[in-house]
């Protein structure tokens, strides 16, 4: 660890699911981010250095430069722009910048991950009758509202709405990071809307403002007061607790996963549900993964690619391997629905096809039972 992680400073802990450790300083600017959205994580023990988080970066000598855009070593990329370091040490990685860094983080904590045979999926994961369902889907599709719909049943469980991680046993492992409540919520989440509140945009303007909000998004989150202030008061979502949008609702940390699930808009009249391979549900969950994460987070992925720190061929390649054990023998469904239908509907429309399909899935998935990860942390 470099001189300036000393054992002296204060540092935030987090143990994501018992596989890798996130040390962040708590007196760095990155800390009020971290501590909100990795809050499920954190933990008062020591945790292993594998991603350490501070404001001061290192000095990297004789650096290579990609015109104004990046400096690099063998092992050390700066943003210049962005004003982001980001450290190989090993298998272990540091991060620095005076600025918020969780989409630095995001891509490293997946990288780290998939080391420890567990990948990072963008999806809406549930417990149902003790096994997992993972639903991946692009933003807008309708997982926030499905989740809740479901939440009202009986035999459900929570375990995120929108990041997972997926074993190569396949275990699925839960994020119960903070929600996004969108105007659209409105009839599903009430309580969200209750008393004297701050308003949210109309639904109609809630694309062209989220698109302003992305346009803006990188020049923001150099200044961390800002940027708080900013995504918690946004006109286009309210942030809020999972607990406290699904008060009471059980939670589920670990379980074998029974189905995936993906769930896409489509040209079309009617919905309706295809069978798919595993490969086919691999390649949907790296594209979609990698799609959905802030721009700087894709940019850091290409940068580490571009500079040989972490080529992409292994990125993707080893990354693909998990998911593909952990597909092994899993059915996978690809559900559309039509593009015309609200996103109230959308929902509607998901609820209805899983009331059929997962009671069956499961039954089959009891009858032949998978032995869960004994590495997961319970």
């Amino acid at each position: 660890m470099p001189s300036n992680c000393t054992t002296e400073q204060p540092w935030l802990n987090f143990s994501v699911h018992g596989r890798v450790g996130i040390r962040v300083a708590a007196r760095a600017a990155p800390a009020a981010q971290l501590r909100t959205m990795l809050a499920c994580f954190a933990t008062d023990n020591d945790v292993p250095a594998d991603i350490v988080v501070d404001g001061v970066p290192e000095f990297m000598q004789e650096a290579s430069a990609l015109e104004d855009e990046l400096a690099y070593t063998e092992r050390a990329i700066t943003f210049i722009r962005e004003n982001v370091q980001i450290v190989q040490d090993g298998n272990r990685y540091r991060i620095h910048g005076p600025g918020e860094l969780l989409t630095a983080v995001v891509p490293i904590l997946d990288r780290t991950m998939v080391r420890q045979g567990a990948a990072m999926i963008h999806a809406a994961t549930v417990g149902y009758r003790g096994f997992g369902f993972a639903m991946p889907a692009g933003g807008g599709t309708g997982k926030t509202s499905t989740v809740a719909k479901l939440m009202q049943r009986a035999d459900f469980s929570f375990m995120g709405d929108d990041w997972a991680f997926l074993t190569e046993d396949g275990t699925l492992l839960n994020y119960e990071k903070p929600m996004f409540i969108k105007p659209h919520h409105r009839p599903i989440y009430p309580h969200l809307f209750e008393g004297v509140r701050r308003p949210l945009v109309p639904v109609a303007l809630s694309r062209p403002v989220g698109r302003l909000t992305t346009i803006v998004h990188p020049f923001v989150i150099k200044y961390p007061r800002l940027a708080d202030f900013s995504r918690r008061w946004s006109p286009e979502h309210r942030m809020v607790r999972a607990a406290e949008a699904l008060p009471g609702v059980e939670v589920t940390r670990t379980a074998p996963l029974a189905l995936a699930m993906y769930v896409e808009r489509y040209d079309g009249p009617r919905t309706r549900l295809l069978e798919r391979s595993q490969s086919w549900m691999v390649d949907r969950m790296l594209g979609n993964f990698h799609i959905e994460m802030p721009s700087f987070s894709q940019e850091v992925v290409a940068a580490l690619g571009a500079t040989s720190i972490e080529p992409l061929r292994d990125l993707f390649e080893e990354k693909a391997t998990v998911l593909t054990k952990a597909l092994d023998g899993r059915p996978c469904r690809l559900l559309q629905v039509p593009s015309s239908y609200s996103p109230d509907q959308a929902s509607d429309e998901v609820v209805r096809f899983l009331d059929t399909l997962l009671p069956d899935v499961v039954d089959s998935a009891t009858a032949h039972p998978r032995p869960l990860d004994p590495n997961a942390e319970m």
